[in-house]
């Protein structure tokens, strides 16, 4: 990941055995800069001040569930990758995430350190793939509106 700055990650669980939890790890582990929140409507406020990489996000929360506020985050950071966290097996609700908000990953409690942690290397890099692919998507059409600029003086010029 050839980032400018460390990525941020944001996590969000009403739990806060589980946010510790995951805190923890990846800060002994990772040079990630992690942010938790007990609440999504939290998450959002500093969500929409400054740009994230990627959002863990529990399933069940009061107040709104991880779909309905993954779909929030796309709306907001649509480069963000997003993954949901649950302890259990709903599969009518992973698709349902997968379809609405463009899931990277439907992870279930309790998860593996070094799975998450692998998890998460490739939802970053897939992340900063596709920013990558838009600059490149914008330089190529840069070049084609040039070209068209130029193959339009020429005709003009024989004309």
């Amino acid at each position: 990941m050839s980032s400018r700055r460390p990525p941020v990650i944001v996590i969000v669980d009403d739990e806060e055995m589980v946010l510790t939890s995951l805190r923890s790890f990846l800060r002994l582990e990772t040079e990630y800069d992690i942010e938790t929140f007990d609440s999504p409507a939290k998450a959002i406020e500093r969500i929409r001040e400054s740009t994230i990489d990627l959002v863990i996000s529990d399933y069940l929360m009061p107040g709104m569930n991880g779909i309905e506020f993954l779909l929030e985050i796309k709306k907001l950071q649509p480069y963000a990758t997003r993954i949901l966290l649950t302890g259990y097996a709903d599969k009518e609700n992973a698709i349902k995430a997968i379809n609405e908000v463009g899931l990277y990953q439907y992870i279930e409690k309790p998860w593996a350190n070094e799975d998450l942690k692998l998890i998460i290397q490739n939802g970053l890099e897939r992340r900063f793939l596709m920013e990558r692919l838009e600059e490149k998507i914008k330089e190529v059409q840069n070049v084609q509106q040039n070209l068209q600029d130029i193959q339009a003086q020429i005709i003009k010029a024989f004309m």
